[in-house]
């Protein structure tokens, strides 16, 4: 029997300093759709370097960066 804590989706801990804060707010509209976005753009890093195998967290991030930064 699968554990029901282990599935249960867990909410973000958001912590700011008062201190440091600048008064933005990072958000998430959509993580499913911001998921799939990363995913499609990483295929497309990678496609463009020919599919050479190797780089492929290196592709997630610069996708992922790409997407959160057209979003803002």
């Amino acid at each position: 029997m699968v554990h029901p804590i282990v599935h249960a989706q867990m909410k973000p801990k958001i912590i700011v300093d008062p201190k440091n804060a600048t008064g933005e707010v990072a958000k998430m509209r959509d993580s499913v759709a911001s998921r799939d976005q990363v995913s499609k753009r990483a295929y497309e890093l990678y496609e463009s370097r020919g599919r050479e195998p190797g780089q492929d967290t290196q592709d997630w991030l610069r996708a992922e960066q790409e997407v959160l930064l057209q979003k803002r």
